[in-house]
């Protein structure tokens, strides 16, 4: 079978390999779609990062450079393991991808999103979703059904923002500043709306990544080269400030102001993944007992989020910008994300 596999920087190969067969207890996908993430990019343009390496193999899968790409991916059920029960040949499925330890504190609190030795599919080894076909235990699928696949394959970078929403603690009718109208800040304003936000402000520079934000949710769109954006936040709130804001750059002064348009005693999460150390002015959470917290993916969002997507709550077909077959994944896929990334949200792979 095709798959796309990191060899290391800017070296991503379509290569043939065996196709894998599912043990006891898991399933086989056949990948419909597969969606191009942040993450990939950042391999691609300067990994390995996440990615193990063969001097530090993954401690759950062993596996290292080369790697198979992908996590952000739906297909149909092509065949199930002995003891398999529930899920059947020929079923739509989405997939958790992931890899943890089961016996770790975290684990056993079910927060196994931050399991001390967690590792993703598509980042730890052979197994991703630029393939053909892969192989998951049985308990990190789930089923689509009333969903295309093309709408499944949103569904992993929706549980991104949804869980951001839900861990920060937002009340119905309270409002949220969103910082940063990328993909991952989009799902976020839509995760947020879907939750009952009074009003969502999405802070972005770029024209055409604004013009997406109310598509997404947002009932204000600022940008931070014409305005004071704490200052327009204030003024959105009776003088107030945003009850939650996230962070989804990755940038110094984006956290900065994220922070300062918080409410006194609100929260700040933080979404993005950071490619640096952060420069930041911890007083401005000390004075104003801002609580700033981070926010790693998804544990048992799911189900919830399917849901979301199947009664309409929220289109993710919006967020679609691009359809491509394995075989262009680099020039179509990763250039084309990198070189015009305002005017790209996600665009989907199909192997």
């Amino acid at each position: 079978m095709k798959a796309a596999r990191f060899h290391g920087r800017e070296d991503v190969r379509i290569e043939d390999l065996p196709e894998p067969r599912p043990g006891p207890g898991q399933v086989q996908v056949a990948v419909e779609w597969c969606g191009i993430c942040g993450t990939d990019l950042h391999e691609f343009e300067d990994g390995p990062i996440f990615a193990p390496t063969p001097q530090s193999p993954h401690p759950l899968t062993g596996g290292a450079v080369p790697i198979t790409l992908g996590h952000e991916f739906s297909g149909v059920v092509a065949e199930v393991g002995e003891g398999v029960s529930g899920v059947s040949e020929g079923d739509r499925v989405v997939v958790e991808p992931y890899d943890v330890c089961g016996h770790c504190v975290a684990c056993r609190a079910g927060r196994y999103n931050i399991c001390r030795s967690l590792g993703f599919i598509g980042l730890d080894g052979d197994q991703g979703g630029f393939a053909e076909k892969m192989v998951v235990d049985q308990r990190w699928v789930h089923s689509i059904e009333g969903l295309s696949t093309e709408q499944g394959a949103l569904v992993e970078p929706l549980a991104v923002g949804y869980h951001a929403a839900k861990l920060s603690g937002l009340q119905p009718g309270q409002t949220a500043a969103v910082f940063g109208s990328g993909p991952i800040g989009l799902v976020t304003a839509a995760a947020l709306k879907a939750v009952g936000a009074g009003q969502v402000v999405v802070i972005e520079p770029a024209d055409a990544r604004k013009a997406k934000a109310p598509g997404a949710g947002a009932d204000h769109v600022l940008d931070p080269t014409e305005v004071d954006v704490p200052g327009a936040i204030r003024d959105l709130t009776d003088g107030a400030g945003a009850d939650v804001t996230f962070e989804c750059a990755g940038l110094d002064p984006v956290l900065a102001q994220a922070v300062a348009s918080t409410r006194p005693g609100g929260t700040c999460v933080n979404v993005s993944i950071w490619g640096h150390p952060a420069t930041f002015d911890v007083n401005s959470l000390v004075f104003s007992e801002i609580r700033l917290i981070g926010s790693l993916a998804y544990a048992g969002r799911h189900p919830e989020v399917i849901d979301l997507i199947r009664d309409g709550v929220v289109d993710v077909e919006q967020f679609i910008t691009g359809r491509i077959p394995l075989d262009d994944i680099v020039d179509r896929g990763f250039r084309e994300l990198i070189d015009h990334k305002e005017t790209n949200v996600k665009i989907l792979v199909h192997p």
